[in-house]
């Protein structure tokens, strides 16, 4: 077969499923995908690789290569390599991002571009995936062109005439658009006809069947989809739904011996420490709209080292009630402390199938589920196919066929992906749907660390790590479903209510060492968001919400440089800070103007959306921070394009930060005098110079 060499750069599986994806379908393209992690490279060589390559590429933090590219981006930058180190590569590239963040797809990107300085040439053309809208809008059609593009690239190597001896039963030549249009929908009634049988022979139900759609037909214009139920024309379209994913994992299930299970077991990490949360601080009072605690951690007895800016992961578990639920709604609950074996299957047409990783070899049912699985992980449209065939009402299947197939993305991105369903809130709305274990070992992803930045200083400090979080309350998305809290932040809250004292920032209670609950942390790969090298440049922050807590951090730390050095020359610092509610939920006022009183920081402006304005005021206050970016917009420039200051961002992708960027546009462009592409320009290069920093989150 024409072999290609296959590799993905994953950072939570995503790129890596694609990836497996793109093998599976190349046999039946009359392919062979070599396929490999970008870390492996003891495994492929891109020097000498004559076959084309493929590449599925995902982005992480506010623009990064994953983790797993890491070396292999470092090494490709290599200043010394020549132009035309990689002309003999011929490659495809998959690039996946969000658009919500300002560096969209910048992981592929990076690596775009070196490739091709360094000589490498497009046997297909790029694509940019994006999750924000539903990454399948890109990931199907990028690769159903795929193929046709390898063929082209082996055709054009002269590779066709010795293909016809390797592949006797060549693929048959392409159908024209209405042949496939007959053949799709000759299929499509064909099992329509097959569930109307199946819902037939339900004999308890036809009845009730029957009545429900001649209801229905009557009202059918008036119906509203929803995620059980859809209406014309889909409800009566034809439908092109994936393959079938090959299942590959065989689960036994044996009884506990009584053996100790410990939260180690699930840690990959080299660098994992379990501290004591020492101290817990309600930020804001009872009757805000969001409760924001700040927590602190004794890290006195590990070598933990960080900086302002840096941030960190929390391992948590998944939420007691919510695993049992699940348990319960799998009829697995009297099986919780049974230990799950894993084989993979004999007979599976999944190639290179492994076990997962993530889940600890002899591990009770109970604990993957709660410490191993993302439960809330929005099941992917592969997952929604590999539940019809476990589904038994006619109805439900044909609902789930809906979701997964290429005629109903817009109801999977309206009803599952942007309601963020997740596997139990499937199961509740889908009754008759019943998985087996193995199933959802093979398609729920890890359970991935929770980041938190850093809101203190180590010179203020030394032996403590303080971070910041609102409590995520999430409503019900599903009639079945119950109000939830955020996976890490509904667990660390109720980790600290013992000791918790709420209100204001004087009423800090710590736990006695005996009784402080500990938690695993871990320090994440460092990124450019500190402060500049010289402490004479001028910085402007811009943080509203939980965004202030790397700026906290900043100033405490530059309280203690200037304590060190009196007559140091250090430059302005602005804080443009927002919030709801002046006296609700100011987070750290008292501290933030102690800074200001004492001259650390020298410019603090403060915005509050939901407060009336007072009549005395001549003018109405600032609701956002891109307002008082606004009104301070000749200083701003000033510092950004005179005095080679730094901004940095951090809170909200979704709304804020945007909103931000495009108030900078508009800064520049009004007073540099410039159009607005130069302005955009401008701040392409403050980012380059690494001048204009992020650290957002959606």
């Amino acid at each position: 077969m024409r072999r290609f060499l296959l590799l993905y750069a994953t950072q939570r599986g995503q790129a890596k499923a694609i990836a497996e994806e793109i093998s599976e379908q190349a046999v039946s393209h009359g392919f062979s995908a070599d396929l490999h992690c970008i870390s492996e490279s003891e495994k492929y060589d891109l020097k000498t690789e004559t076959a084309p390559l493929v590449m599925v590429v995902s982005t992480t933090g506010t623009g990064d290569p994953p983790d797993t590219a890491r070396k292999f981006v470092k090494e490709i930058h290599d200043k010394t390599l020549p132009t035309n180190f990689f002309a003999h590569l011929h490659y495809g590239l998959l690039g996946l991002g969000d658009s919500e963040y300002t560096y969209f797809c910048n992981g592929g990107k990076v690596i775009d571009k070196r490739l091709q300085e360094l000589g490498a040439q497009h046997f297909y053309g790029t694509g940019h995936a994006d999750d924000c809208v539903g990454l399948e809008l890109v990931v199907e059609p990028w690769i159903a062109g795929l193929w046709a593009a390898l063929t082209k690239h082996f055709k054009s190597l002269g590779g066709q005439e010795e293909m016809s001896d390797a592949l006797p039963q060549a693929s048959p030549a392409p159908l024209n658009t209405a042949v496939k249009q007959e053949l799709l929908h000759i299929q499509s009634q064909v099992e329509l006809l097959r569930l109307q049988d199946a819902e037939k022979k339900d004999s308890k139900v036809r009845g009730q069947n029957e009545v429900n759609r001649h209801q229905a037909s009557d009202f059918i214009e008036d119906a509203e989809p929803s995620l059980i139920c859809s209406v014309p024309p889909l409800s009566q379209s034809p439908l092109s739904v994936p393959a079938l994913p090959p299942e590959y994992l065989e689960v036994h299930l044996q009884e506990s011996l009584g053996q100790e299970e410990s939260q180690a077991s699930v840690i990959s990490e080299d660098s994992v420490f379990q501290v004591p949360i020492s101290k817990a601080v309600q930020l804001t009072t009872n009757d805000a709209v969001k409760t924001t605690l700040l927590l602190e951690l004794d890290i006195s007895k590990i070598e933990f080292l960080h900086q302002p800016g840096d941030s960190f992961n929390v391992i948590c578990p998944n939420g007691d009630s919510e695993v049992e639920s699940l348990l319960q709604r799998l009829h697995l609950a009297d099986k919780r402390t049974h230990h799950v074996i894993l084989k993979i299957k004999t007979d599976t047409k999944k190639r290179g199938a492994v076990v997962p990783q993530h889940v600890p070899e002899g591990s009770s049912l109970q604990f993957i589920f709660t410490w191993c699985l993302e439960i809330r992980a929005v099941p992917k449209k592969a997952f929604l196919r590999a539940l019809v065939d476990y589904t038994s009402s006619a109805t439900e299947r044909r609902r789930l066929q809906e979701l997964c197939s290429k005629q109903g993305a817009a109801d999977y991105t309206r009803f599952v992906r942007d309601a963020r369903i997740c596997l139990l809130d499937l199961l509740l709305a889908f009754p008759s749907c019943h998985p087996p274990l193995s199933l959802l070992l093979e398609h729920l992803p890890k359970l991935q660390p929770r980041p938190y930045s850093c809101a203190s200083s180590s010179l203020l400090y030394p032996d403590k790590l303080h971070f910041v979080f609102n409590i995520i309350e999430c409503p019900p998305n599903t009639a079945a479903a119950a109000l939830r809290r955020g996976v890490c932040t509904g667990w660390l809250a109720a980790l600290v209510a013992p000791f918790l004292q709420p209100n204001t920032e004087a009423s800090q209670a710590g736990s006695p060492d005996e009784l402080a609950p500990k938690i695993f942390i871990s320090p994440r790969a460092t990124h450019s968001f500190h402060l500049p090298d010289d402490p004479s440049a001028p910085i402007i922050m811009v943080g509203p919400g939980t965004g202030v807590a790397p700026f906290v951090g900043f100033l405490q730390h530059r309280e203690k440089l200037q304590e060190q050095d009196p007559n140091g020359n250090f430059g302005a610092m602005w804080l443009f800070f927002g919030c709801r509610h002046k006296d609700r939920d100011y987070l750290f006022r008292e501290e933030l103007r102690r800074f200001l009183k004492i001259g650390v920081l020298t410019h603090l402006k403060v915005s509050f959306s939901r407060d009336a304005p007072l009549e005395e005021e001549e003018e109405a206050p600032a609701k956002y921070v891109q307002d008082n970016l606004q009104r301070n917009s000749q200083q701003v420039a000033r510092v950004l394009l005179q005095e080679s200051g730094y901004i940095y961002v951090c809170g909200d992708a979704k709304n804020m930060a945007k909103d931000v960027n495009d108030t900078l546009v508009e800064i520049i462009s009004k007073e540099a005098g410039v159009d607005r592409l130069e302005a955009m320009n401008t701040l392409a290069t403050l980012k380059q110079e690494k001048r204009y920093l992020q650290d957002i989150w959606s």
